[in-house]
């Protein structure tokens, strides 16, 4: 029997550089191709399915080639596929703007386009520094950020992150910013609630506000996840205490929503559960349903205000990408909004929720699970070496790898970020394959520990 598989695999191998892989690796492990995709479901070209429990890296929202989305983009193919947004609009960009800031916090009525999330982010440190430039406030230029948080990859979105694995090698290269402890969680003390360790970090982001606020342009946060942080959780009080003191202390708040928007971590955005509106939130991933690549920053019309004036004044926002606004992205955006509202899918996804606790929370009685943890459809199982003390496993023995290995042989992708295995299904699962890849998971998990 021919192996298709390891054809296609051999012909990749020869070209292409993967992403956050070492690509030595493939030696042993060859890239899988896959053929088709359908539901939760990835096909290889040797016939054998895989349930995709990582969304395809956090897009995919209703499924691989939904029906609706695909014929939404089929017919603005036939109309129009692209047209530079410099002096020109069309109506997917004005139609999705206008939902957009309906959906939004309140208050959050101007959109900027990009194609990706950390293009997002390079465009909201970008406008909050050149904001308080237009005011006067040229002192104003320095970021605070939170240990453990990933903003992207880009330089400026690299700068503003603080995962050692991503930033350390290129630090020569970025700019200084002011690192916070984060409000993670899973450090909380003994007997102490999510609440209380939230509130009780909050205090240390407070000192640096009141002693940094005169050159500090924005916080930059991940509201409720830090996602490529080992999917580290907070409460919400902390984003509320953090609104309020940006407002005291007159500096911006971005938030980076491109992986908890979009309904993952119980609510539309996760700023609701705060009841707050940032300065600038940033938005991709799940924005096309897993489609196309697409980004926006919603911001208000004070900040917006700051940039219209007079040609002459030179004070226009400096920023463009060839494919912002694109037409068909934005046709795949409009429907995936329309399947939120059409389909009552928050409500939905609660019921989907408490399937995956229900799967997940008995894993805590494994003897080397540190902590199940959840935020809407995002959970984490934190592996430890000591469960009492939280000692990690030696990240050189990739624990992660071999579960990863494992799911793949029973037919489930998982991702693990070094030893935390986490699920992040599109909301088109169902209960029964949220019990599968959870019990796929366990024997992985089970195997790699022993």
């Amino acid at each position: 029997m021919t192996d298709f598989n390891a054809s296609i695999a051999a012909r990749d191998l020869a070209h292409v550089w993967h992403p956050c892989t070492q690509m030595k690796d493939h030696e042993d492990y060859p890239p899988i191709p896959i053929r088709s995709a359908s539901g939760v479901w990835l096909e290889d070209f040797n016939g054998k399915r895989y349930l995709d429990a990582v969304s395809s890296w956090w897009v995919n929202l209703f499924g691989h080639a939904n029906p609706r989305i695909n014929a939404a983009v089929r017919t603005q193919l036939e109309r129009l596929e692209h047209v530079i947004l410099a002096g020109f609009t069309h109506e997917p960009v004005i139609a999705l703007s206008e939902k957009l800031s309906a959906l939004a916090p309140a208050g959050l009525t101007r959109c900027f386009y990009a194609d990706n999330g950390s293009s997002a982010v390079e465009i909201a440190l970008k406008m909050s520094f050149h904001y308080w430039r237009n005011a006067g406030r040229t002192g104003k230029f320095r970021f605070i950020t939170l240990s453990n948080s990933y903003h992207g990859e880009t330089l400026g979105a690299l700068a503003v992150g603080n995962v050692p694995l991503y930033k350390q090698t290129y630090e020569p290269l970025l700019i200084d910013v002011i690192s916070v402890p984060s409000p993670d969680c899973f450090r909380r003390e003994p007997g102490e609630s999510w609440r209380q360790h939230s509130l009780r970090k909050f205090e240390e982001m407070e000192a640096a506000l009141a002693r940094h606020a005169d050159e500090v342009a924005a916080v930059i946060i991940e509201p409720l996840v830090q996602c490529a942080g080992s999917m580290r959780m907070y409460d919400p009080i902390y984003l509320a205490r953090l609104r309020d003191a940006c407002k005291r202390y007159g500096v911006h708040l971005i938030a980076d929503e491109i992986a908890v928007g979009f309904g993952r971590t119980g609510t539309l955005f996760a700023c609701e559960q705060a009841g707050i509106t940032p300065d600038f939130l940033c938005l991709s991933k799940g924005l096309t349903g897993g489609y196309l690549p697409l980004s926006c920053v919603l911001t208000g019309d004070q900040i917006y205000a700051a940039f219209y004036d007079d040609y002459l004044k030179l004070n226009a926002f400096l920023h463009s990408h060839s494919y912002t606004g694109n037409a068909l992205a934005c046709a795949a955006a409009l429907e995936t909004l329309a399947i939120f509202a059409d389909q009552q899918v928050i409500a939905r996804n609660g019921q989907l929720a408490d399937a995956l606790r229900a799967q997940t929370q008995p894993l805590e009685d494994l003897p080397h699970v540190a902590e199940v943890r959840q935020h809407g459809m995002i959970a984490a199982i934190e592996l430890a070496r000591d469960k009492q003390t939280k000692e990690p496993f030696p990240w050189q023995e990739r624990r992660g790898l071999r579960i990863h290995r494992h799911a793949l042989s029973r037919g489930i992708l998982l991702r693990p970020i070094g030893e935390v295995v986490y699920f992040m299904p599109p909301y088109v699962i169902t209960p029964e394959e949220i019990a599968l890849m959870v019990r796929v998971a366990r024997e992985g998990i089970e195997l790699a520990c022993a």
